[in-house]
């Protein structure tokens, strides 16, 4: 009997280190779309150990995201932007900016967040839309 909704056990925040995902496969990664029937916008959840770093840019040429960090402290690098993050801290990026992440080494705890996909159409009718420049990561001198 189809009930209209569907529910996935993603465990407390401090086993996602288990979850594996993302194009590079990566621990502390989870799409939730692969789990639930998600059409028209994608959920992950991350998390990043201290000094732990994405070690890719990516954009998208259609898609927006919504970064929701709920503990540790980070840096989220938007173009020639470096914003310090933490936990309650809401971004929201746009198409075309390109962007990377890392826990701060000096963070107490890992960095944990949940990022929102979403471009106004069905995300299998957009596809894989991202691109990883090469660019130098921020916080290497």
């Amino acid at each position: 009997m189809e009930t209209g909704y569907q529910v996935y056990e993603l465990g407390a925040m401090d086993s996602w280190e288990r979850h594996i995902g993302g194009r590079v496969p990566v621990p502390g990664r989870k799409f939730l779309e692969g789990e639930l029937a998600l059409a028209s916008f994608g959920v992950s959840v991350n998390e990043r150990k201290p000094g732990e770093e994405a070690g890719y840019w990516h954009d998208h040429h259609v898609v927006e995201e919504l970064y929701l960090f709920l503990e540790g402290e980070g840096e989220l690098a938007l173009g020639t932007e470096l914003l310090q993050v933490h936990a309650g801290t809401a971004v929201r990026v746009g198409p075309g900016v390109p962007r990377t992440w890392r826990c701060r080494p000096d963070s107490p705890i890992p960095l944990r967040w949940i990022c929102v996909r979403g471009g106004g159409a069905p995300l299998a009718e957009i596809g894989m839309d991202s691109e990883r420049p090469d660019l130098p990561m921020p916080w290497r001198a």
